[in-house]
């Protein structure tokens, strides 16, 4: 489980990056780079870090899903995804 300020943090850029993406991508046409630069940092879209849903953690992301591995494992296992079962041969 992921610290809670870790979280934050991660809504905080995502947050920030939704804000100032219109303004960025004016910039970026304009080619206007020094007042790009002036930008505050976390508003780039790139800074931002695919954490799992239900629990924070960084690795191990599935992306289609939006989980971690070990959160994947767990709900195929309960059978929360509909469609999946774990399987053994």
């Amino acid at each position: 489980m992921a610290k809670e300020s870790m979280k934050a943090r991660e809504a905080k850029r995502k947050k920030l990056a939704e804000k100032y993406a219109a303004k960025r991508e004016e910039l970026k046409k304009a080619g206007n780079y020094d007042a790009l630069q002036k930008l505050p940092k976390n508003s780039c879209p790139v800074r931002g870090r695919n954490r799992c849903k239900l629990t924070g953690r960084p690795r191990g992301y599935m992306r289609q899903f939006g989980v971690s591995r070990v959160t994947f494992r767990e709900m195929v296992l309960f059978g929360l995804i509909p469609g999946l079962t774990k399987s053994s041969w």
